[in-house]
């Protein structure tokens, strides 16, 4: 492979993040004039005792959806509740995949690059090879 190509990958690739990045910071703006109109709207529609109308093509309707979560440092108590009032089968366990990676590499490089024998069979483990890029 000549220099050449080389710099011309690494260029369209430098430029593809860029692109990404700018894309990922327009969506962001996006999405937050797109929440600010819906609650607009939404009021608009409640004020004007509306629930659907329809404009060129479009159906626009009132919908809502329940979101929950544990008040801050109750979720050990909020679980208890749950498992105490019989709705135990909502709880479940789960390890964060970051730091499973993390706990995975670490282990790795204590046993000769294998996880140990205890946790081998049990955990896919892959690397993903890329070329970071970073400002000079």
């Amino acid at each position: 492979m000549e220099e050449k190509d080389l710099f011309s990958m690494a260029d369209r690739l430098k430029e593809l993040k860029d692109n990404k990045k700018n894309l990922d910071a327009q969506s962001k703006q996006l999405g937050a004039e797109i929440e600010e109109l819906e609650l607009s709207l939404s009021d608009a529609m409640a004020t004007a005792e509306v629930d659907k109308f329809s404009r060129n093509g479009n159906t626009f309707y009132l919908t809502s959806r329940l979101f929950a979560s544990p008040n801050a440092g109750m979720k050990d108590d909020m679980i208890s509740a749950l498992r105490k009032n019989g709705y135990g089968e909502l709880v479940t366990e789960t390890v964060n995949a970051n730091t499973l990676a993390s706990f995975c590499k670490e282990l790795m490089a204590e046993n000769g690059d294998v996880l140990p024998e205890w946790l081998a069979g049990t955990i896919n483990t892959f690397e993903k090879t890329s070329v970071g890029i970073r400002k000079n």
